[in-house]
């Protein structure tokens, strides 16, 4: 049996598949940082996560290989990083490599002094040389010659990143306003692929947020092409592979550009962002086929991705027994042996099964001779062809799906990577809030506030500082910005759900810990790491909005809400402070500042705030709330002022708020707009008439 390494006492998944590697791999630590000063070696740094396709290639090809490993061990002092555990690791090497190399990814391969200083930046190396591309058994000696040789070579490219990485942003500002949304939108609407949905050519990612800002825009302006942008994208990847048609869930992109064959890991962050845009968009459209996805999604994440306390897990890796998506293809044979004659019929012809497979191996150019599950037609035309009904045919796909789904449980599941993360619990968490109140399921409601009290109840320190990872019963690293910022998103959603005080209270909490602990008190914005976090060679601050919305975007949003929710002006100039810090870069390039500029969207206004005063449990007053959340009236807070503790409760929260009571017993609604209030009423229909009025 092969021995282990120091990666065996580890609780991340990712550095636990390393931990039988015969590379002499160590964890951050001061162990490993202390051998390479005292031996004078540099360090091999590799940063990746468990569901991380290339990983695994590289892993395999290298350094499970004796060859490759004893070269390692010779020459360096060798390290694993987990990207989601340290993301602010992860973060500044990734800088380095896009300085060093001009392009960025996973594996990321960093060797440095043991000061910690990065000389060289590669992402995935191959074993031997391939196509011009040194790999790994000639770069290690090369490496290794100029460490003993040429030791002013190292220092001086190590000089050159050090202060590159120390120029600071220019402290020139734009003035962010409506053009910058139009230039975003603009932008949009020029790679908007009309046929297939989504924007540029392959790969294609969901990029939910800027689908949200997309249908802002539509409802702003009433431009019917935002939503045309929206919805066509939308109903492209449900059709698509990229969706697990048999199981649910969204795979991570798609590596082609009619969303067919996607890269198969499935990741908590996608999934909860999707879940919001697909609900955002069945509130604008009113249409029941967006709804069902958002059940589909959540039906996925509640049923593989919950831990037993109610906290979420991070992803499912792509591959099983060593293969890319082994897990979720389908050979026509093994569907028509599982099914009836009828059920299979229709799923063949639905989900475009061939006897050949319907995708090609990208390493031979041929057909794969497995099928992706994936729709080019309408139920309609499909029941036309089969001489069936909609229903029958709709029920003849639920059977089919359902052995299926059965059938394949049986099979070697994709690693599942079960640690929690409090970002990306914040991001669920505030997908399911939103869903239930929506959709009017209080299962997802229920869901969200478990979510919340395990990571409030287990990852917060006895100080009060949140922590960032758990898993089997330890907690460890303390959270960085998008902790806090996507856990507040949260909380502001499940107050609005439930109309829970202590959820509005903890976010209050949580935001102002945030502002003490990563708040730039001479250029504005927030730090990625706190004052309390490891020092390293820079301390980073970013907005880009990348797969995630950065911490910068949501802590804008959350801080123009919490304005507007507690009475607090001061947090909406911190929110327009965060925009200013980094208007020259939205200036620069809008399409990667989609949340951003959402969050700029709301500030611009028209924006509410509607205070209902009211019984909760009275019909009166669920009528005004379940007519709240039937329109899509994305920039708006929603307070309730219910029975005499939680008035109370409320008032401490927000004072202003104590002017706010019901008339002659009845639920009654106070609308401002724009700062701006109206006369309140007692009537539905008249709110609705205000809220109409002013869009």
């Amino acid at each position: 049996m092969a021995k282990a390494n120091r990666l065996v006492n580890e609780r991340s998944p990712y550095l636990l598949q390393h931990a039988y590697n015969p590379v002499d791999w160590y964890p951050w630590g001061k162990e490993a940082f202390e051998k390479a000063e005292k031996e004078d070696r540099p360090i091999f740094l590799s940063i990746g996560y468990s569901t991380c396709h290339w990983c695994h290639v590289m892993e395999h090809e290298s350094f499970e290989d004796p060859e490759v490993a004893q070269l390692m061990n010779d020459a360096f002092v060798s390290i694993k990083v987990d990207r989601e555990e340290r993301p602010d690791i992860d973060k500044m090497y990734m800088q380095v490599a896009q300085m060093m190399t001009g392009r960025g990814g996973w594996p990321l391969t960093i060797i440095m002094t043991p000061d910690k200083e990065p000389f060289f930046a590669g992402t995935y190396i191959p074993k031997g040389d391939r196509f011009g591309q040194a790999g790994m058994l000639s770069m290690i000696p090369q490496i290794t010659d100029v460490w003993k040789s040429d030791r002013l070579r190292v220092d001086k490219i190590s000089d050159q990143i050090k202060q590159s990485l120390s120029i600071p942003e220019t402290l020139e500002h734009a003035e962010l306003g409506h053009e910058s949304i139009e230039q975003m939108v603009s932008a949009q609407a020029n790679r908007f692929d009309e046929i297939n949905g989504g924007f540029g050519r392959a790969p294609k990612f969901p990029t939910p947020h800027n689908l949200m800002l997309l249908l802002r825009h539509w409802k702003k302006t009433g431009d019917e092409f935002s939503l045309l942008m929206v919805e066509k994208t939308l109903q492209k990847m449900r059709d698509g592979g990229i969706f697990d048609h048999v199981g649910y869930g969204f795979h991570r992109y798609a590596t082609d550009a009619h969303w067919l064959l996607p890269h198969f890991e499935k990741m908590l962050y996608d999934q909860a962002m999707l879940a919001l845009v697909y609900t955002e968009t069945y509130q604008a459209t009113r249409d029941d086929q967006y709804a069902n996805v958002v059940k589909e999604i959540l039906t996925y994440v509640m049923r593989d991705m919950r831990s037993p306390e109610g906290a979420f897990y991070s992803a499912e890796d792509a591959d099983s027994e060593g293969e890319e998506g082994k897990f979720y293809v389908w050979s026509e044979e093994e569907i028509r042996s599982l099914l009836t004659d009828k059920e299979a019929e229709a799923f063949v012809k639905v989900f475009n099964i061939q006897k050949d497979g319907n995708f090609y191996d990208e390493a031979t150019r041929e057909k794969a001779g497995t099928n992706i599950p994936h729709v080019t037609s309408s139920l309609s035309n499909a029941a036309r062809a089969l001489k069936t009904n909609e229903e029958t045919l709709s029920d003849l796909l639920e059977s089919a799906r359902e052995k299926l789904f059965n059938a394949r449980e049986k099979r070697v599941r994709p690693l599942r990577d079960d640690k929690v993360l409090s970002d990306w619990n914040g991001l669920m968490i505030a997908a399911l809030a939103k869903a239930a109140r929506v959709l009017n399921d209080p299962e997802y409601a229920r869901s969200a506030e478990l979510a919340v009290q395990f990571i409030l109840k287990t990852m917060r320190r006895d100080d009060g500082i949140l922590m960032h990872r758990f898993r089997e019963n330890e907690v460890s690293v303390p959270a960085f910005l998008d902790d806090y910022a996507f856990l507040v998103w949260g909380l502001l959603e499940l107050y609005e759900t439930t109309f829970d005080v202590q959820y509005l209270r903890t976010a209050r909490d949580l935001n102002q810990d945030m502002l003490d602990y990563f708040w730039d008190e001479k250029d504005g914005a927030l730090f990625f790491a706190g004052d309390y976090s490891e020092k390293l060679l820079i301390r980073q601050k970013e907005a880009y909005d990348g797969a995630i919305p950065s911490g910068n975007s949501i802590a804008m949003l959350n801080l123009i809400r919490l304005a507007r929710l507690l009475g607090e002006a001061e947090y909406e100039q911190k929110a327009s402070d965060i925009a200013k810090a980094f208007s020259m870069q939205v200036e620069r390039s809008p399409t990667g500042f989609g949340m951003m500029l959402l969050a700029l969207d709301f500030a611009l206004g028209p924006s509410y705030e509607v205070i209902i005063a009211g019984n909760p449990e009275a019909d009166d007053t669920q009528d005004m709330l379940r007519m709240l959340r039937e329109k899509f009236i994305p920039n708006k807070i929603v307070l309730l002022r219910g029975g005499k503790e939680q008035s109370q409760q409320i008032t401490q929260l927000a004072p202003y708020t104590k002017y706010y009571n019901s008339l002659k017993g009845k639920a009654t609604v106070h609308v401002c707009i724009n700062q701006n209030c109206k006369l309140p009423t007692t009537e539905t229909s008249q709110m609705i008439k205000i809220l109409d009025e002013a869009e």
